[in-house]
C-alpha cells in the first residue's frame, strides 16, 4: 500500500481530459459530478478531508492519518492523466468522494507504459456512503484506465473495510483475492465481461428509477412564482394541487410575498430558503431570467428535484438553448434533476401522492396507465380523451424540452412501478435510441408499451431538443422499435384505443377473433377488418335488431367458452323493444360484464354505433389488468415496490385496492370497428411478441469463423484509410474478409475487351453470365446490363457486342464475367451501423420493385436464430422464398445462416461500417454471394458499454 508521501511527483503530460467529466445519478436518485482533479481543487480536497471521519481515513490509509500534509495535497492534486489519474464526484461544487489510480510494475513500484497495471484506491465522505459514489467512481476510472492501457487494477483493504470490499466484488469483474500481512489484495482485469455489463445496467436501472420516483413522489411541494391574485401559471398549479389533494405539505413563494402570509390557505414565502422544512420538490413558474437564481435557492435549501415550467429555453433560438445547457448545468452541479423547461407538469394518482403539479386543471381518475408525452397539447389531448373514455392514470410526465429527465427515465421508473400494467409514449424525439431499444425490450417483457413518435417524416426535431441524428429512415426505426416489443401506433387515437384494451383486457392467445351482435352489416365490416389487419375472424353471428341484453350475454358467453376463439368483438346499434321503449345501454354493460367475468382469459372489446351511454357504462368498472404480473427480476424474483417517500402521507390505498379486486375487467368500447379491430390486433401482435420474447433464440459461434484474424486484417486496411473517413474495400479485400466469416463471394473476373471475357470464361468454365458493373447499370438487370446463360465463346463474344451497342464503351461499362450459379430467389443483405441506433441488419428481395415499395425487413444486431428465421419471414415478398404458386422453395436455412454469419462479423468487429450483398441468389439447395462491398471506419462511440453517465448538455 503506498501511502501519500512514498513516490515522486511527476510532471503533467497531458492536456485536461474535458471528455472524462459527466454527470451521473446516484442509487437515491441525486446526481453528482465526476471529472478529473485539478491543481486548483487544493482547498477543496482539503476541506472534503476535513469531513471525513477518522475511521475512514484510517481504512484508506492503514493507519491514523488526521490531516494532509502540503507534499499530500499537492500529489493528490497533480497527475500526469496517464500513470497517476484522480477523479472527484461533486455536489454544490465540493468533493463528496475521490478515487484515484496509480500505474505499477510486477513489484508493485511506480512505473509507466507498457506496464499494464495500477493500483486503485477510494475515499467516500461517511454522509454519502450508502448512495452508491465508490460503485459510479470504480466504473468511470476503468474506462479511463483502460483509454490509458491499464488492464487490470490491484487494490489493498483492511478485512474491516467491509463496504469497500462490496465494492470491488460485487462489480463484476473477473477477480483474484489473497490475504497477506493483514491486508486483503484483489486483483481483476477491467475489461468488461457479460455480469460486469448486467451490474451495470441494474445499478442504471435502480438509479434512474428512483431519481424520477423522486419527482412523483414528494413529501413536500413548493410552487416558486405563485402570484398574489388568481389566475397564472404559478397560481394555476397550486390550485391544482390543493384541489388534486396533495398529500404532503405545499408551500407558495413569491419575492413579493410577506413572510407569514398564506394564499389560498397555503403558507407564503418569500424564498425557498426560508422555508424552515425539507422541500422535495420545487414547480418553477418564474420568468426564464429569474430561473438561476431559484435554482440557486433550490440547491442551497436541498430541493431534491425540479418541475419547470418556464418558456425561453431552446424552443426560443440559440440563446434559449445556451440558457437551457446552463439550466441544466446548475441543477446538475446540486444533485437536482429537472422536468422540462416548457414542461406540462406531472401527476401521480397514488393514494400516498395525489401529485397533481401540473397545467391539468383537473386530476385524472386513479388507474394504471402510465403516461409520457413530450408535448404539452399532445398531454392534454391525450388526458382529456383518457378522461373522456373513463380511463384513469398511474402517473403522468408532460417534460416539454427535456433537457434532463427523459422517456428512458421513466421506462426505468415504469419498469418496477406497481401501479403501472401499461405504459403509453408520445415521442417527438428519441435522444438515446440505442439505449431506448434495450429498456423497452426489457419493459415490454413485462408491461405493454405503446408509442406514437411524432414528426416521423418531417425529418426535423423540435427546436426545443437537442438529438443525435439518425440516418435511418423512419421506416426502419419503426421496425426495430417492434423488434424490441413496442407496440408502435401511428395516431394518438390509436395509442388511446390501444391502452384501453391492454389495460383493461388479458392478452389473447392468439389471432382467432369471434364476431357478435345485432348488426349483419357492422358484423361484415368487422369481419373485413379483421381480414385487413391480420387477424383470423370466425363467421359473424347476427343476433338480429330484435336481441335483448339477455341474448347478447347468452352469445358471448358461449362464444368465450368456444376453445376455437381466442378473442370476441361485440357490435351493439340501437334497439327498441316491442313495447316500443328503448333498451337500457347500462343494462346490455352489466350482461356484457356478466359474461366476460365467466372467462376472464379472454379480451371482450364492444363496437357501439349511435348508443349513447353503452360506452361510460361499460368504463364503470375501474379495475384494469389484474392479473398483471409484477415485473421480474434478472433472478427471475418480483420486484419489490418503490418506498414511498420518507415524508408522504400513510398508505390508505388498501382499502381501494380491496375495492378493486371486487370489480370486473372494464370493456373497453370503440366507435367504429376498425379502430376495435386494429387495437385487438395490436394486442395480438404483443402477445406473440411476449411469446417469442420468453425463448429468444441464440448467437451462434460458428467453429470456422477467424475473428483474431479478422481483427488483425481490419487493422491492416485501416491503416491505409484517411483518417476517420475510412474506406471502401476493393474486391479482392472485401471477399477476402468476408471468407473469413464463412461467406464466400463468386469470383467475377474484369472483361474490359471481347478477348478477355473470353479468356476469363475459359478460366471459370461455361455457362456464364456477362455483367455490367457501371454503378448507373449495376443491380439492375430490368436495364438489361445482363446477360445469363451464355454456353459458348460464340454467345458471349455475341452478348459483349450487344452490350457495347446498347449502352456505350466498355471502359464505361466495366464489365465482368462471373460462373452461372444455380437458379433461385435474388435476395440483398446489408449491414450498417448507425450512430444513433447501433448496428442494424436488413434483409429484402433485389430488384426495383422491392425498393420502390420499401419491402425490407430490419433486426438490430446481433441477430439470434430466431431473429434470423423471422427477418427472412418478415417481408410481404416473403412467399416467393417459400414455393408461392407452385415454384420451388429455397434453401432458408442457409440464408438464416448467412445473415447470422454477417451479423456476427459487425458486432465482433465494429471497424466494419457497412456491409452490402447483393444479389444473393438462394436456389433450392445452397446460396451464391454474387455481389459484395464492405465499408471500414474507426468504431463509432458506443455510449451504451462506457460508465453510467447522463446525456451531455
Amino acid at each position: 500500500m503506498q501511502t501519500p508521501s512514498d513516490q515522486s511527483d511527476q510532471q503533467e503530460r497531458h492536456d485536461y481530459p474535458a471528455h472524462w467529466e459527466a454527470d451521473v445519478v446516484l442509487r437515491d436518485g441525486g446526481t453528482a459530478r465526476i471529472r478529473p482533479i485539478t491543481a486548483e481543487d487544493a482547498d477543496r480536497l482539503v476541506s472534503f478531508y476535513e469531513q471525513v471521519s477518522d475511521e475512514s481515513k484510517y481504512y484508506r490509509f492503514f493507519a491514523p492519518y488526521p490531516r494532509l500534509s502540503a507534499k499530500d495535497v499537492h500529489r493528490f492534486t497533480h497527475h500526469d492523466q496517464v500513470d497517476r489519474v484522480g477523479l472527484a464526484a461533486t455536489v454544490g461544487g465540493e468533493f463528496i468522494a475521490t478515487v484515484r489510480y496509480d500505474r505499477i510494475d510486477e513489484r508493485g513500484m511506480a512505473a509507466s507504459a507498457p506496464a499494464d497495471e495500477a493500483e486503485v484506491a477510494f475515499l467516500v465522505q461517511d454522509a454519502h456512503q450508502g448512495r452508491g459514489v465508490a460503485s459510479t467512481l470504480l466504473e468511470h476510472i476503468a474506462a479511463v484506465a483502460r483509454e490509458r492501457g491499464i488492464r487490470r487494477f490491484a487494490a489493498e483493504v483492511l478485512p474491516a473495510n467491509t463496504k469497500m470490499i462490496k465494492v470491488f466484488t460485487d462489480a463484476g469483474y473477473q477477480q483474484k483475492r489473497s490475504f497477506e500481512d493483514g491486508v486483503v489484495r484483489l486483483e481483476f482485469g477491467l475489461e468488461p465481461t457479460d455480469r460486469s455489463l448486467a451490474v451495470q445496467r441494474a445499478r442504471e436501472q435502480r438509479a434512474e428509477g428512483r431519481s424520477v420516483q423522486r419527482l412523483l413522489t414528494p413529501g413536500s411541494v413548493a410552487v416558486i412564482g405563485v402570484g398574489r391574485t388568481p389566475g397564472g401559471v404559478g397560481r394555476s398549479v397550486l390550485s391544482n394541487l390543493r384541489d388534486a389533494g396533495f398529500a404532503g405539505r405545499l408551500y407558495a413563494v413569491n419575492s413579493a410575498f410577506d413572510e407569514g402570509a398564506r394564499i389560498e390557505g397555503v403558507p407564503a414565502h418569500r424564498s425557498v430558503t426560508s422555508v424552515a422544512e425539507p422541500v422535495d420538490l420545487a414547480v418553477v413558474t418564474v420568468p426564464a431570467d429569474r430561473v438561476p437564481q431559484v435554482v440557486a435557492d433550490c440547491g442551497e435549501h436541498g430541493v431534491q428535484g425540479l418541475v419547470v415550467l418556464s418558456a425561453g429555453y431552446a424552443e426560443s433560438g440559440a440563446e434559449g438553448r445556451e440558457r437551457q445547457r446552463e439550466l441544466v448545468r446548475q441543477a446538475r452541479s446540486h444533485g437536482m434533476r429537472i422536468v422540462g423547461p416548457n414542461a406540462f407538469g406531472v401527476i401521480n394518482t397514488s393514494p400516498r401522492a395525489r401529485l397533481n403539479a401540473s397545467l391539468a386543471p383537473q386530476s385524472p381518475a386513479r388507474g394504471r396507465i402510465g403516461l409520457f408525452t413530450q408535448s404539452g397539447a399532445i398531454g392534454i389531448a391525450l388526458l382529456s380523451g383518457l378522461h373522456r373514455r373513463g380511463a384513469g392514470l398511474s402517473t403522468f410526465i408532460g417534460s416539454g424540452n427535456r433537457a434532463d429527465v427523459s422517456g428512458n427515465d421513466v421506462l426505468q421508473y415504469w419498469y418496477e412501478d406497481p401501479d403501472t400494467d401499461v405504459a403509453l409514449m408520445y415521442l417527438e424525439t428519441i435522444g438515446n435510441p440505442r439505449k431506448f431499444t434495450r429498456l423497452a425490450r426489457r419493459a415490454a417483457t413485462a408491461k405493454p408499451l405503446v408509442v406514437v413518435q411524432g414528426a416521423r417524416h418531417s425529418g426535423i426535431a423540435p427546436t426545443g431538443h437537442a438529438v443525435q441524428a439518425t440516418r435511418l429512415p423512419h421506416a426502419t426505426v419503426s421496425a426495430l422499435l417492434r423488434q424490441a416489443g413496442v407496440i408502435r401506433v401511428d395516431t394518438v387515437t390509436e395509442m388511446v384505443d390501444a391502452g384501453l384494451l391492454l389495460a383493461g383486457q388479458p392478452l389473447p392467445s392468439g389471432p382467432r377473433v369471434g364476431i357478435l351482435g345485432n348488426s349483419e352489416s357492422l358484423g361484415l365490416l368487422t369481419y373485413d377488418a379483421c381480414v385487413a389487419d391480420g387477424l383470423r375472424p370466425l363467421p359473424p353471428r347476427d343476433l338480429t335488431t330484435g336481441a335483448t341484453p339477455a341474448d347478447f350475454r347468452a352469445a358471448l358467453a358461449e362464444a368465450l367458452s368456444d376453445d376455437g376463439c381466442d378473442a370476441v368483438i361485440v357490435n351493439a346499434i340501437p334497439w327498441v323493444r316491442e313495447d316500443k321503449v328503448a333498451a337500457d345501454p347500462e343494462t346490455l354493460a352489466g350482461e356484457l360484464r356478466a359474461a366476460a367475468a365467466g372467462c376472464p382469459a379472454k379480451p371482450v372489446a364492444v363496437v357501439h354505433v349511435e348508443l349513447g351511454g353503452l360506452a361510460e357504462a361499460l368504463a364503470a368498472a375501474a379495475r384494469t389488468r389484474p392479473d398483471a404480473p409484477a415485473a421480474p427480476a434478472a433472478g427471475g424474483t418480483e420486484h419489490p415496490a418503490p418506498a414511498p417517500a420518507a415524508d408522504a402521507a400513510p398508505d390508505t390505498e388498501g382499502a381501494e385496492d380491496a375495492a378493486d379486486e371486487a370489480r370486473p375487467h372494464r370493456i373497453p368500447a370503440y366507435p367504429a370497428a376498425e379502430r376495435a379491430v386494429r387495437a385487438l390486433a395490436e394486442a395480438v401482435r404483443y402477445a406473440q411478441w411476449r411469446r417469442e420474447a420468453a425463448e429468444p433464440g441464440k448467437v451462434h459461434e460458428y467453429d470456422d469463423i477467424d475473428e483474431s484474424g479478422t481483427a488483425d486484417r481490419i487493422a491492416e486496411l485501416l491503416a491505409r484509410g484517411e483518417g476517420r473517413r475510412g474506406l471502401t474495400l476493393a474486391d479482392a479485400d472485401a471477399h477476402e474478409l468476408l471468407g473469413r466469416y464463412g461467406v464466400p463471394v463468386r469470383e467475377a473476373l474484369p472483361a474490359p475487351g471481347p478477348d478477355e471475357a473470353v479468356e476469363a470464361a475459359r478460366r471459370l468454365g461455361y455457362p456464364v453470365a456477362l455483367k455490367t458493373t457501371a454503378p448507373h447499370l449495376r443491380h439492375r438487370a430490368d436495364l438489361g446490363g445482363v446477360r445469363l446463360d451464355l454456353a459458348d465463346e460464340e454467345q458471349l463474344r455475341r452478348a459483349y457486342q450487344e452490350l457495347i451497342d446498347l449502352f456505350g464503351k466498355p471502359a464505361e461499362l466495366r464489365p465482368v464475367v462471373q460462373k452461372m450459379v444455380p437458379r433461385g430467389v435474388d435476395t440483398v443483405v446489408r449491414a450498417v451501423i448507425d450512430p444513433a441506433a447501433g448496428a442494424v441488419l436488413s434483409f429484402g428481395l433485389a430488384g426495383a420493385a422491392s425498393e420502390l415499395l420499401g419491402d425490407t425487413a430490419h433486426r438490430l444486431i446481433p441477430v439470434t436464430d430466431r431473429e434470423a428465421a423471422s427477418l427472412v419471414r418478415s417481408i410481404r415478398t416473403a412467399p416467393l422464398l417459400f414455393g408461392w404458386r407452385g415454384s420451388a422453395p429455397v434453401d432458408t436455412p442457409a440464408l438464416q445462416e448467412l445473415l447470422q454469419r454477417v451479423s456476427r462479423l459487425v458486432d465482433d468487429h465494429p471497424e466494419v461500417v457497412g456491409v452490402s450483398l447483393e444479389p444473393v441468389v438462394v436456389a433450392p439447395r445452397g446460396l451464391s454471394v454474387l455481389g459484395a462491398s464492405v465499408r471500414l471506419a474507426p468504431p463509432p462511440a458506443r455510449d451504451d458499454l462506457g460508465p453510467r453517465t447522463l446525456p451531455g448538455y
